[in-house]
This record gives C-alpha cells, structure tokens and sequence, in this order.
C-alpha cells in the first residue's frame, strides 16, 4: 500500500497543507478506519474531521486538492483491503523504544480517532442485525460482534499508548503487560484483518451497504 509519489503522500509535502493535517502515518490510519467502516461515510462528512483541530487558520489553501489527495488515501487502503495486501504501512512498527514506534502510535491513534466518529454506524448496523436476522450476512452465526470489536479495539488501544494502559492495572499486571508487548504487537495484522472482516459481515445488514462494500474493495 506504501508508495511515496502519490496524490495522498504529496499532500505532506506541500507546507500549507501539512500545516492543516495531522501527521501522515496519523492520517493513513485515520482514512483506514473510513474505509473500513461498515458504511463510509461521504467525504465531506469524514475529511471536516481530520481538520477539526488544525493548529493555523486555512488560507491560500486548494481544497480541492486537498480533497483529492485524501481521496487517494482512501482508494489505497480500499485497494489493500481488496488485494489482501497488508494493511498497516511499513513504516508502522513495533519497537521497544517509543521514539522508534512513533509511526505506528500515530497509525493507531489516527484509527481509533475515526472509529470513535463512526461509532454510532457499527452500533446502528449491530441493532439491525439483531432486529432483522433474515438479513443477516454471518453476523450471528459467528462469535459476538461486540466481542470482537472490543478484542480489536482494546489492543489498539493498548498499543497506541502503552503507557495509559499500563496506569490502569495494578504493578504486578503492568510487568506483566510490559514483558508481552512485543507478542501483542505481533497479533496487529490478524487484529486488522478480523476489524475489516466484521466490517463487512455488518454492512450486509445495512441497506445497500453490502453492495457498496464488495465493489469500494473490488
């Protein structure tokens, strides 16, 4: 999915641009959870939120262009996911040394910002799985969805900030967290790929969505 000449990766080299967005890795995985929702939502609803919190005011600044780059972002993890490619870029690694992983603290943070936004159509896509069960595509006939959302979500969490999760266990449980991150690190991409498959099992419960989900991939 990594690839340097882009659209999306020109956008953060161009100074007024970067200015207004967060970091790339931080942008990549925020466009991952966009894409990944079990209904995307449209670009002026999605793009808003990435510059929500921009540290200058926009001026002499081509939205369009704008738009367009991050359009791109979305079109590769939507590439990645329809190639079966990995889904976290390369530069996004587990080190002991939190300098050293600080792209994929970014990756993850930007991730869990989107989810949060599109918490309410993983809740609504649920609801309607249980409300209308001839409808459902595997949804029920597989563990709890919530179950598994909150599998995925929790080591997300705990690798975006290890040191936040550390300070809500006990002594003895943060040692203990510590020794296994390396092996919970390992466990991302099979985390990511069960996030984006229950994706899809909920958007075929969603009006329309199941369609537009297979094709956005394919």
């Amino acid at each position: 999915m990594e690839n340097n000449n882009t659209p999306f990766s020109s956008l953060f080299s161009e100074p007024a641009l970067a200015a207004l967005l967060p970091s790339q890795c931080h942008c990549r995985g925020f466009i991952f959870a966009v894409a990944t929702s079990p209904e995307i939502p449209m670009p002026e609803q999605w793009m808003p939120w990435l510059v929500a919190n921009a540290p200058v005011a926009a001026s002499d600044v081509s939205f369009e262009h704008m738009a367009e780059g991050l359009m791109d972002g979305l079109r590769q993890n939507l590439q990645a996911m329809r190639n079966n490619t990995s889904l976290l870029p390369g530069v996004c690694q587990w080190h002991d040394n939190a300098a050293e992983r600080k792209e994929l603290t970014a990756w993850l943070s930007g991730l869990l910002s989107a989810h949060g936004r599109l918490e309410p159509v993983w809740q609504k896509a649920w609801q309607l799985a249980v409300a209308n069960p001839e409808i459902d595509k595997g949804v029920k006939g597989s563990e709890d969805p919530a179950k598994r959302l909150s599998r995925c979500l929790k080591l997300f969490s705990t690798l975006a900030n290890p040191g936040l999760a550390m300070e809500r266990r006990t002594d003895e449980q943060a040692a203990a967290l510590q020794q296994h991150l390396p092996q919970l690190a390992a466990q991302l991409p099979a985390m990511l790929k069960e996030y984006v498959d229950l994706a899809g099992e909920l958007a075929g419960v969603l009006p329309d969505q199941f369609e537009t989900f297979v094709q956005m991939k394919e």
